[in-house]
């Protein structure tokens, strides 16, 4: 079966548990009830004895509803029994007059691409469904929890909560120390508050996410392998600081987070709660500056920077390439979503730009324009920006206020209109008269994944 993952809910606890639930239901046309029956009966399709799988197909194909469908295709997809699931392909096509047989990436699109039609306890069967592997995805979902995106585009990752695993406060070494490094080597780096940190990407693509207080702020770096974006968030708002990790789901191909405190998810690339408790709030993290540039652009330009640890204090291969290399390699997806834009390919890398003043006004430029266009100016209303891409294919987005820059060594000089110096920084852009110009937050992603996220965006080819 095309894409799909396979779970076998094979141990004793998920077999006890699944008795236990088929225990309480009738299966019975008649018995239908304001209870759990519709969710446990499509939970019993792929976490019980075949008796009760009997009875739940014979209930559910009796008492088919028009919000039926994305729950077949989430059982469907956890099946591990062919003949279960050749049984249930047949069930759904018989009952939407759909023919796209095992081909699930078709049936999301067919259910993404309509208004959404779930079932007035869908948020139960996912909590049922994937609570069998992992009891900390049932406080994830029920009908009480506020959802701001729809609940039939999230979908299970594969792995449990923080299955892969943050790094929290990890080991950081001197440049001199970081041996394991070629110079060509991807790196995100960052500056805050002064302290300079260097973030390999062979190390993030098997964590996806560190944890840790960076120039004495609470700070998460959140990369996602799926979307190509590392994105640096200040994990402290309004005096709270959330505590995020791995939630194990997905929307539209980009990872979901989790917060611990309330098990709220979070959109990544919003930085925002979009399911639980905290959907509600009037929250967004604020997003702080991240470059990605090669090992040894970032060593030139700061010999001083501390960088990751090959201690993590797990067991992976490290070398580079060795995570995610057959999906790099090509522009297929791992994970489908609603809608492409071909305008460019799938994963051709864009610099991803929203700004707290201009929310609605997000604007992707193609990362091979800047490298063709070194110096670009723009704006966004009244708010003015350059973009600066040195030779390493690394850009940074400072502030401009009306001053027009013509030249840079694409080092660390920058000459405006008018013949003035200026010295560019991880921070800024500083004149020879002490005029400044802030850096302004954005970072790298695969085009699918912006657009996924920002389908009104401007984009800039």
């Amino acid at each position: 079966m095309k894409n799909k993952r396979i779970f076998i809910l094979t141990t004793s606890a998920l077999f006890i548990l699944s008795v236990t639930l088929i225990s309480e239901i009738s299966y019975s046309k008649e018995s239908i009830s304001p209870g759990n029956t519709v969710p446990v009966s499509f939970v019993a399709l792929v976490a019980s004895p075949e008796e009760d799988q009997i009875k739940a197909y014979k209930y559910i194909s009796e008492n088919w509803e028009p919000t039926f469908p994305i729950m077949m295709l989430e059982v469907i997809y956890m099946s591990n029994n062919p003949a279960s699931t050749a049984k249930l392909v047949k069930l759904l096509e018989d009952k939407t007059g759909q023919s796209y047989g095992y081909e699930l990436d078709k049936w999301y699109e067919w259910i993404w691409n309509r208004d959404q039609k779930i079932h007035s306890q869908y948020p139960e069967f996912k909590s049922l469904l994937y609570g069998l592997i992992d009891p900390k995805f049932q406080g994830y979902f029920s009908s009480d929890r506020s959802a701001k995106i729809r609940l039939d585009e999230i979908r299970w990752g594969g792995v449990k909560q923080d299955g892969i695993p943050p790094l929290r406060s990890p080991k950081m070494i001197l440049a001199k120390e970081a041996k394991y490094l070629d110079d060509k080597d991807i790196v995100f780096g960052i500056e805050v508050n002064g302290d300079v940190r260097a973030y390999p990407k062979r190390i993030m693509a098997w964590h996806e996410m560190f944890v840790d207080k960076v120039g004495e702020t609470p700070v998460a770096g959140v990369y996602c392998t799926l979307c190509g974006s590392m994105i640096l968030y200040k994990t402290e708002h309004a005096g709270v600081n959330h505590e995020i990790g791995t939630s194990g789901f997905l929307y539209r191909s980009n990872k979901l987070m989790y917060d611990k405190e309330t098990q709220s998810l979070w959109n990544t690339l919003w930085g925002r709660p979009v399911v639980g408790e905290l959907a509600d709030k009037d929250i967004e993290l604020e997003r702080m500056s991240v470059v990605t540039t090669t090992w040894g652009e970032w060593k030139k330009r700061h010999p001083g920077t501390k960088v990751l640890s090959l201690d993590t204090g797990h067991k992976r291969d490290y070398s580079e390439g060795a995570a995610y290399r057959e999906y790099f390699a090509t522009d297929e997806l791992m994970f489908n979503v609603p809608k492409l834009d071909k305008r460019l390919k799938n994963k051709d890398e864009v610099l991803g730009l929203v700004f707290s003043q201009y929310p609605d006004k997000p604007i992707a430029i193609s990362i091979d324009y800047l490298s063709k266009n070194p110096i670009y100016h723009n704006n966004i209303r009244d708010l003015e920006f350059v973009v600066l891409t040195d030779k390493s294919g690394a850009a940074r987005v400072y502030e401009a206020k009306g001053v027009k820059f013509q030249s840079w060594d694409q080092d660390s000089s920058v000459t405006d209109v008018n013949g003035n110096k200026w010295a560019l920084s991880e921070s800024k852009l500083e004149s020879s008269d002490g005029r400044v110009l802030y850096r302004l937050p954005a970072h790298r992603a695969f085009w699918f994944g912006w657009y996924s996220a920002y389908s009104n965006t401007d984009l800039i080819l």
